[in-house]
């Protein structure tokens, strides 16, 4: 027998050579403890020998599962001893820690400077003012959302809770997280997955998701109930109606809720079966061009009694939102609010290759969206959110600065309510029971002293949203602009966002002013009555 097999069954041949030899000496007590512990090594010893699934274990039985042990907890020793401040995984330290503190009430201001290489390229700030202005009252940090077409327009925060479903979310966070809205008299977006008796309890501002499964106000056979829908809608706590054309973390992909997370109430929420995978078709089968969805967001406001109907979307192939804008101005019909979603986004799981390389980023998605919007001369009438990716004072400023009338934010919360970034909200063994239905997991999650941490984040963040504004010379975020956003391009150059982005003057796209550009060529290529392309010679 070689010197390496024998290395790799030693230890394994050690404890049952003990375990044989101590036998005799069974009288011993004080050898007992050690028998017990070499005679269980060896029965995980045979096994290990005896399974087919795993090499390693097959090969270095006993030794073999330290492999497994360490791969299983691998995030946590990377989070708490390897994880620097700055590693984004997804977010860093110093972000998870500034959400904590403010949640907390705590001061998140740090000594001794930054720790942000100011050098390196990307690195982004807003410019300040040789006059600050006072301070403005964060309260008054809001938008009004309902266009001409609106009956019931709702006064917004500029800062809400991004869209996560209950199912997804456990009934302590959704709790927690409506709570904190209603104490902070801001609006708490549903997610998909429909309104359930949690949303409800405390009253807080909602947003009423609806995705491709229509959960909440479906047919038996999966289609849109107008009935239903009616009577959710015209509930005076539902104060937006949100279509999901597609999600940051998977667009193009339905939505997915694995069978071991649906229980009974979250079956009767949803109106589904039990024992099965919960997932969305990958489209809507209430409309299907551009024309179609302009007629469902019209159905969808009347319906709802006048309230403000809008859609979130993820940017894809840019026609089809050009196709969208065409279907506005020949119809005459429009959307309210336009929220966009980045590929950066996502709280769900998603195939690894749709999380990392499908859909536009957000401030790339949201910009081009605003530019299209000006250029027809809709963006006074049309208010535009943005999601993904979103737990600062800096990150509202940032994208109100390229074209955002309000900022969504989802992992920002759930961090709010205890989540410590375990990554295991699919597998419905979330540590802090935010994103879990084991009702015992759940209990974790104490939803007075939770409710109390999400209005502080909010609070305390529009707070820090509030000084930076006045040391940008501004009284209100809306006046923020391009302008007022810098970027490091490289180690000898900055540029303000102004001078490093195209944007659009009102009018430009009808009158044909960009003829050759990119903005050009999209609007030539889309098309009202479908979302395929017009061909370009």
């Amino acid at each position: 027998m070689s010197l390496s097999i024998l290395s790799r069954y030693a230890f394994f041949v050690g404890c049952v050579l003990f375990t044989l030899l101590s036998l005799p000496f069974w009288h011993h007590e004080w050898l007992w403890p050690f028998t017990l512990l070499t005679a269980l090594l060896s029965l995980v010893g045979i096994i290990d020998l005896l399974q087919s699934p795993h090499s390693v274990r097959r090969n270095y039985p006993i030794l073999g599962n330290i492999r497994y042990a360490v791969e299983a907890i691998r995030p946590e020793i990377r989070q708490y001893l390897l994880e620097s401040d700055s590693d984004a995984l997804p977010f860093s330290r110093a972000q998870r820690s500034l959400v904590y503190s403010r949640a907390k009430n705590e001061s998140a201001d740090k000594p001794f400077g930054t720790l942000i290489d100011v050098y390196q390229t990307g690195f982004e700030f807003i410019s300040h003012s040789m006059r600050p202005a006072p301070l403005s009252d964060p309260n008054a940090f809001r938008v009004i959302v309902g266009g001409p077409q609106c009956t019931q327009p709702y006064s917004a925060s500029i800062f809400n809770i991004s869209a996560m479903s209950f199912g997804s979310l456990s009934a302590n966070a959704i709790r927690a997280l409506n709570k904190g809205a209603k104490l902070g008299n801001f609006a708490h977006d549903t997610g998909e997955g429909s309104i359930s008796p949690y949303h409800r309890e405390y009253g807080g501002d909602l947003t009423w998701e609806l995705g491709s499964g229509y959960f909440g106000c479906r047919t038996a056979d999966g289609r849109f109930d107008p009935q239903r829908f009616a009577a959710q809608a015209q509930d005076p706590q539902v104060r937006m109606i949100e279509i999901k054309l597609s999600q940051g973390a998977k667009p193009g992909h339905g939505g997915i809720l694995p069978k071991h997370k649906v229980t009974k109430e979250i079956a009767e929420t949803r109106g589904i079966l039990m024992g099965e995978d919960c997932v969305s078709p990958s489209r809507h089968s209430a409309f299907s061009t551009p024309f179609e969805l302009m007629q469902f967001i019209a159905q969808l406001r009347e319906l709802s009694g006048g309230k403000p109907v809008g859609f979130k979307f993820c940017l894809g192939h840019p026609w089809e939102f050009m196709g969208i804008a065409k279907a506005m101005l020949d119809t005459g019909i429009l959307p309210d609010f336009i929220v966009v979603d980045g590929t950066e986004g996502g709280t769900g799981a998603a195939p690894v290759e749709f999380t990392d390389h499908m859909g536009v980023p957000m401030r790339e998605g949201l910009l081009f969206v605003h530019n299209t919007l000006v250029g027809l001369n809709l963006r006074d009438k049309i208010k535009l959110g943005a999601s993904g990716k979103i737990v600062s004072a800096f990150d509202i400023a940032s994208v109100l600065a390229i074209g955002a009338d309000w900022a969504n934010s989802a992992r920002g919360f759930m961090f709010a309510i205890g989540c410590i970034q375990s990554q295991s909200c699919h597998t419905n063994k979330c540590p802090t029971g935010v994103a879990t239905q084991d009702a015992l997991r759940q209990r974790a999650l104490v939803v007075p002293d939770k409710a109390e941490r999400v209005f502080n984040f909010h609070r305390n963040t529009l707070k820090g949203l509030a000084e930076m504004l006045a040391a940008a010379g501004l009284d209100h975020p809306s006046q923020l602009e391009a302008k007022h956003l810098v970027r490091r391009m490289s180690a000898t150059e900055i540029k303000l966002f102004s001078q490093s982005h195209v944007f659009l003057e009102p009018g430009q796209l009808l009158t044909g002013e960009v003829d050759g550009s990119f903005y050009s060529t999209m609007w030539q290529m889309a098309r009202a009555d479908s979302f395929e392309p017009n061909a370009i010679p």
